[in-house]
This record gives structure tokens, C-alpha cells and sequence, in this order.
């Protein structure tokens, strides 16, 4: 009524870690891993610090340059007009009280002529052009701008004044003074005085001369502000990798230690914050470090007194299985009290039989020492010897294959299928069906088993949990046939061959448990 030991093992060099079997399992995901990969240098290279930063840096002198040059050019331009205006007024002011005492009045056109010829021409400032107005009589005007007529009317009625204005696609400046027709009083106080005689002079000239001058300045902090810009860009180069180095560094030296690599440490340099932060995570990591190897240490020694007790216990249980065996063939010829009891000690004995088999299967793949022999296996030949050597066959609903040649491990393979098919048959509901397929394309393609029940299925706060050892998904149901350690013994062997098991609920009703193993090569002569 016992459950025979698991046939001892052999060393054997193809043993195969467990980081090795899940990289191993998870190929499919490589190729999702590398796009993420991309996607994620993408964005830092787009969103990252240095490129903010940089805009930051580049914005900031960009309208620091630029406001400084808007106000630059407004106040150097205004600053040159007023200068152009004030200069001429004050200049047509002095030149017409030189020549105005020897003009008789009224004028004649000819005076008037002469009067504006004497005020404009080489004589006069820059290359203005004087306009003399008495009455309706005017000196001779050529030009092809006129005196604006809000400019006459300030000045007829006795105010010096002046107005820009544009005029043929260019700048003017016009400035405007009235004469007395007394002798002693000068144009320059001839607004104070109040007795006017009717005589008004105008001059004209262009603001070319300062629009050039303007536009020039305007060139030139524009070229400034560019200048600081590409500045900026520089500094904020230089200090984005001054200041992303040791933050760059960091996160180098974080990802380590996310790896396992718990001795990973910072150079602190310095008394910055980036230096208290560096002193920090190495705090941070030496208390890691010592907390995960205490409980390193502590998971080691339960693992080695379980596997202890496990050895320890095997052969007085092998000598108990042996001895109620043969009490088990005299059973119906004792007491049925007895009889019961004995039933209980044999069953309880091949129980704790198979859980100390268990726990030193375990602790051999924790050890690392659990070979891998592998060999050219019919994988539908192996299926239905493991059912029929359990009694099952009639149980298990089976879609496969005439023949699956693949390379495994034979006795790994019956665990695997022994253990999720009495998984099915203990908890789930009938019918059990078990397929077996491949997937993928030769040589690289995978052996695919599925095993589904119609059963209540997982509740998904288990589903991640089920590969636990000593797990058991109904917490009411606090003994079973089984040790706990059916799944987590079935995974671990599906690690060793490099492959992995899923489980998930099947659609409608039921769980569905999927092993998935790389066939793996044959040799020549393998079917």
C-alpha cells in the first residue's frame, strides 16, 4: 500500500541551474523585452533630465537674450530719434533768427525762394529740405512729400514743433518754428511774445541715416542673442553631465543591485547632496546585503535540517513500510478494529513515505545537484506508460500523437505528467483530458502538454501562488493524499529542462495546467 522510493540518482554533469532555465523558458519574451528596451532609451533621450534641462537652459537665455534686446532697440531707437529731432528744431530755431531780421514783410515769392534756399542746400543740417510758408504764398516745393497738415496747423498757431511720419515707403522727420515780423524779438521766444507775423518755416529730412543705424543695432543684438543661446546650450551641457553622472551612476548601481549583485557600491566624492545621496544607497545597500544573507543563511540551515531529517527518516521508514506490509496480508484474519488501525498506520506510513521522498528530491535541486539525464524518449509512448503504470488510463482522456520523438529526461517526465494528472483527478472533476502537441518550428520547436479538468478552477488570488511548496489552495482542507510539494517538484523539473509550467483556468469551468519543454536534439538514428 506504499509508494515505492524514487530509484537513486547519478551524478551527471548536464545539471542545469534554475536563473539558466528560466532565461531558458522565457525566450518568447526576448523579443517584448527588446522593444521595451528601445522604447525606454527612446523616451530618455526625448523626456529625459538632459534634454529638459537643456531646454530649460536654452529657453531661459533664448528670452533673457531676447527681452534684452527688445528693450535695447527700443531705448537705443527712441534715444536717436529724440536726439534727430531735438538737434534739428533747435538748429532751424538758430538758422531763421540768423536770416529772418533781413526779410521784409510781407515777403515776396521771390524772398521767400530765397529765404528757403539760404535755409536748405549745403548751408543747411544734413540734407534737409525748408519749406517758407507766408499767407497763401509759399516758396518753391519739389519734393515729392508734403509737410503733414497737423504739423502747419501746431505751428501757424505760433508753437515750435516736430512729427515723424512715413511717406514714400521711407521715414520723415518734420520740424516746424514760427517767425515774428518784430525785429527785436527772436524766433526762439517768439511764443512768449505772441506777436507773430504770419511767416512759418518747415524742414524736412529722411531717417534713413537712423534707420540704418537702428537696424544695425537690431542686427547686432539679435547676433547676441544667438550667441547667448548657443552659450547656454554649452553651459547647460556641461552642467547636466555634471550633474547626471553621479545621478546616471546611481541608477547603474541600483539596477546592480536589482540583479543580486548586493556588493555594489557608490564612489562618494564631495559634500553635495549628490554625495549624501550616494552615501545613503550605500547604507542602503549594505543594510540589504546583510539582511538578505542572514536570510540566506537561515533558509540554507531549514533546507539542510529538512533534508537531514528526510535522510534520517527514510530508512526507519522503509523499515516501517516493509513491516506493515506484511502485517497488511494478515490484515483480514484480525480483529476489525485492528484491522482499521493497521489500514491507518499503512496508509499514514506511505503518506510520510512519500513526503520524505519529496523533501529529498527538493532539496537536491536546491542543492543544485539534481542531474539531468536526458535521452531519445517517445514522448506519447511515455504519457501512456506513466498512466497505466498509476492505473489511470481509464481515468485520463488522451489526444496525442502515434509517436513524438523528442530528448528528455525519461523519470523527470513521468514526475511531471504523474504529478499534474493526479493534481487534475484529486481536485478537479472528470473528464480529465490530457493533449500533447509542438509548437514552433524545427529544430528549435517545443513539446506542449496540456492538462485540463472540469473542476471549479483556481480562484485567480491563487493562480500565482500554486507553485508554492506546502501550498494548498483550500486552506480549509488541511490534510490531503498529497505532500504540497507535487507542483513546486513538477515546475522545478520542467526548470531543469530548461522549460516552465503555466496555469490558468480554462474557459467556462475547469484549470488547465501547460508544461511546456524543448524537445530538445535527437540523435541520427531517432525516429
Amino acid at each position: 500500500m506504499t509508494t515505492p522510493p524514487h530509484p537513486p540518482e547519478h551524478p551527471s554533469a548536464e545539471t542545469r541551474t534554475r536563473d539558466a532555465a528560466d532565461g531558458t523558458a522565457r525566450a518568447d519574451d526576448r523579443p517584448d523585452r527588446a522593444d521595451a528596451s528601445r522604447l525606454l532609451r527612446w523616451r530618455r533621450a526625448v523626456l529625459g533630465l538632459r534634454p529638459r534641462m537643456l531646454a530649460a537652459f536654452v529657453a531661459t537665455a533664448a528670452v533673457s537674450a531676447l527681452a534684452t534686446s527688445a528693450l535695447t532697440y527700443q531705448a537705443a531707437t527712441g534715444s536717436t530719434l529724440d536726439l534727430t529731432q531735438d538737434t534739428a528744431l533747435d538748429e532751424l530755431r538758430r538758422r531763421v533768427d540768423v536770416l529772418a531780421p533781413a526779410l521784409p514783410f510781407p515777403p515776396t515769392q521771390a524772398e521767400l525762394d530765397r529765404l528757403a534756399l539760404r535755409l536748405s542746400g549745403t548751408g543747411g543740417f544734413r540734407d534737409w529740405r525748408v519749406l517758407a510758408r507766408y499767407g497763401a504764398a509759399h516758396s518753391e516745393w519739389t519734393a515729392a512729400v508734403t509737410v503733414p497738415a497737423a504739423l502747419q496747423d501746431t505751428v501757424g498757431s505760433g508753437h515750435g514743433a516736430f512729427q515723424r511720419f512715413t511717406a514714400d515707403g521711407h521715414s520723415w522727420l518734420a520740424v516746424g518754428v514760427p517767425v515774428t515780423h518784430t525785429a527785436h524779438t527772436t524766433a526762439a521766444t517768439a511764443a512768449r511774445a505772441g506777436d507773430l507775423s504770419g511767416l512759418t518755416v518747415y524742414a524736412l529730412l529722411p531717417l534713413d541715416r537712423e534707420q540704418e543705424a537702428t537696424s544695425t543695432l537690431l542686427a547686432a543684438a539679435t547676433g547676441a542673442g544667438a550667441f547667448a543661446a548657443v552659450l547656454a546650450a554649452g553651459l547647460a551641457l556641461l552642467a547636466t553631465r555634471q550633474v547626471l553622472r553621479p545621478v546616471r551612476a546611481l541608477g547603474d548601481a541600483a539596477q546592480s543591485l536589482a540583479q543580486g549583485r548586493l556588493d555594489t557600491r557608490l564612489a562618494v566624492s564631495g559634500h553635495d547632496e549628490l554625495a549624501q545621496l550616494s552615501k545613503t544607497f550605500n547604507h542602503t545597500a549594505r543594510t540589504l546585503q546583510g539582511t538578505i544573507e542572514e536570510l540566506r543563511a537561515v533558509e540554507s540551515q531549514g533546507r539542510r535540517f529538512a533534508a537531514d531529517v528526510s535522510h534520517e527518516l527514510r530508512t526507519p521508514l522503509a523499515a516501517m513500510a516493509a513491516v506493515t506490509d506484511i502485517l497488511d496480508e494478515d490484515a483480514e484474519h484480525l480483529p476489525a478494529d485492528t484491522a482499521t488501525a493497521l489500514r491507518m498506520i499503512s496508509n499514514e506510513t506511505g503518506r510520510l513515505t512519500r513526503l520524505v521522498n519529496d523533501l529529498i528530491e527538493i532539496s537536491r535541486m536546491d542543492a543544485g545537484a539534481a542531474p539531468l539525464r536526458t535521452e531519445d524518449v517517445d514522448a506519447a509512448e511515455a504519457v501512456r506508460a506513466t498512466l497505466d503504470l498509476r492505473g489511470w488510463s481509464d481515468r485520463v482522456e488522451l489526444d496525442l500523437p502515434a509517436a513524438l520523438p523528442v530528448r528528455l529526461d525519461a523519470r523527470r517526465f513521468d514526475v511531471i505528467v504523474a504529478n499534474l494528472a493526479g493534481n487534475a483527478l484529486r481536485h478537479g472533476r472528470p473528464p480529465v483530458r490530457l493533449t500533447l502537441t509542438t509548437r514552433g518550428p524545427q529544430p528549435e520547436s517545443d513539446l506542449v502538454l496540456t492538462v485540463t479538468d472540469r473542476g471549479p478552477g483556481i480562484p485567480p488570488a491563487e493562480l500565482p501562488h500554486l507553485f508554492d511548496r506546502f501550498y494548498k489552495a483550500d486552506r480549509a482542507r488541511t490534510r490531503s493524499e498529497g505532500s504540497g510539494l507535487g507542483l513546486a517538484i513538477a515546475q522545478e523539473n520542467a526548470r531543469l529542462h530548461g522549460g516552465f509550467i503555466e496555469a490558468a483556468n480554462a474557459p467556462g469551468s475547469g484549470a488547465v495546467f501547460t508544461p511546456v519543454l524543448p524537445r530538445g536534439p535527437l540523435t541520427k538514428d531517432a525516429p
